[in-house]
């Protein structure tokens, strides 16, 4: 299981210096038995291994392979990192079991449990992080990975700001950096948002005119908690925690602490479905307002799109969206692909019609950019316009009243109440 980089340095020396005995090269480095040769392993670093960064590290729901990256013959996990001591020294357990039982070498051991995330970025043997910590956290790790010349997988939702989420953008393109956002809709579930969206692209139901996000905007907010703090316990980082966010006493619970208000954990799966059917990958909307009083927005277009779900429709719960056009619907989710009249969606895809970008695997998508250095199916600019749309709805959501946007100067026009909520204070040192 050696990593590129060390196949790489370890054979050069041997051959630059001469080698005057035999050299035996295991058949792990030369691709056979079902390996993959270390010039084409891509090898990782998890930052968060709770729920989310654990299913992604050995195996959940939403990974579609059974032992999650761990499992794959194309990677080496090299590190995993938590503030929480038993997650990550459980994590890197069963991440070197794995591999020792994989090669037969039951003392082998190449995965390192790290408490700072800066021991990961710190290391050049590292290709690529995969983000899975509090939301709060996502913009400025990604930055400072990009910085570090890291590739990234991060989990929804991109930032927490408009601000932030063009600062990820901003980084990834200065530093040259592959991006994958784990809104993984686009590429999985049997391909039912991507034929969704190819109808609607196709005229399939006519001019569209409405979209039904079926979830609110969502935001962030710092709590305020004064008052005497507990004694924090040994097994976690309290500080390193609560990172951007500011300083907040202990109260003992040692479940997850968020800065959630509205959609702002869930919703990205909405909007990013949203943004593809609009084919409104490079903008946004022009104006937000309220709908039944719930959060809404109209792009230049003059599609309308609505924070609630389409009347009486049972379909779009599960991460879906209801497209409404002049001569039908279109309603997608995880486990539906419905429409409005039904023969809609059973017409197939004509050889001439539009296509989007395919995927059919959000972690095998991510890889194989990172090797070919072509942009991911959810890349920074994706993931940056979709997160927009959902931080900007949850900002009308918080004013409640109408807002004019501009989405090509990233502002609200003379507006500064407005403008104020598209950044967020951070506590020192950290800054997205």
């Amino acid at each position: 299981m050696t990593s590129r980089r060390q196949f790489l340095r370890r054979t050069g020396g041997l051959f630059g210096a001469g080698v005057a005995a035999p050299l035996f090269v295991p058949t792990s480095a030369l691709g056979r038995g079902g390996f993959v040769p270390p010039g084409e392993r891509v090898t990782l670093g998890f930052i968060g291994v709770g729920g989310q960064g654990g299913g992604h590290l050995l195996g959940g729901a939403w990974t579609y392979l059974a032992g999650g990256y761990t499992a794959r013959r194309d990677v080496q996990v090299l590190a995993v990192c938590d503030v929480w001591r038993e997650r990550r020294d459980q994590a890197c357990q069963r991440v070197n079991r794995h591999y020792a039982d994989t090669l037969g070498q039951d003392n082998y051991r190449s995965c390192q449990a790290c408490t700072d995330f800066r021991q990961v970025l710190d290391r050049d043997d590292v290709d690529a992080v995969l983000i899975a910590t509090p939301a709060h956290w996502h913009a400025t790790m990604a930055v400072m990975a990009a910085q570090a010349g890291k590739d990234i997988y991060c989990e929804k939702p991109t930032a927490v700001t408009v601000r932030e989420s063009r600062a990820v953008l901003d980084a990834v393109h200065r530093y040259g950096r592959i991006y994958q956002a784990g809104t993984q809709q686009r590429s999985e579930y049997g391909g039912k948002f991507r034929l969704a969206c190819e109808l609607v692209h196709n005229g399939r139901i006519g001019r569209l005119q409405e979209i039904y996000a079926y979830r609110e905007g969502g935001s962030i907010a710092w709590p305020t908690r004064f008052g005497p703090s507990q004694p924090v316990p040994g097994n976690v980082d309290w500080d390193l925690y609560l990172g951007p966010a500011p300083w907040l006493p202990y109260d003992g619970n040692t479940g997850a602490h968020r800065f959630d208000v509205g959609e702002l954990n869930w919703g990205q799966h909405h909007y990013d479905i949203v943004q593809w059917g609009a084919q409104a990958d490079t903008t946004g909307p022009v104006e937000l307002f309220l709908h039944e009083g719930k959060s809404a927005y109209r792009y230049a277009s003059g599609v309308a799109v609505y924070g609630m779900p389409y009347p009486g429709e049972r379909v779009g719960m599960d991460g879906g969206v209801c497209f409404v056009g002049s001569e039908g619907r279109i309603t997608v989710d995880r486990g539906d692909l419905v429409s409005d009249p039904p023969h809609l969606v059973r017409e197939p895809i004509r050889p001439e019609d539009q296509r989007v970008y395919h995927a059919d695997s959000h972690s095998g998508n991510f890889l194989e950019c990172v090797r070919t250095r072509k942009p991911t199916i959810c890349d920074a600019k994706v993931a940056h316009r979709s997160a927009s749309a959902l931080l900007l709805s949850g900002i009308v959501r918080v004013l409640r009243r109408p807002l004019k946007w501009d989405p090509e100067r990233e502002c609200f026009p003379d507006d500064e109440e407005a403008n104020r909520l598209l950044s967020i204070a951070q506590r020192p040192p950290w800054r997205a």
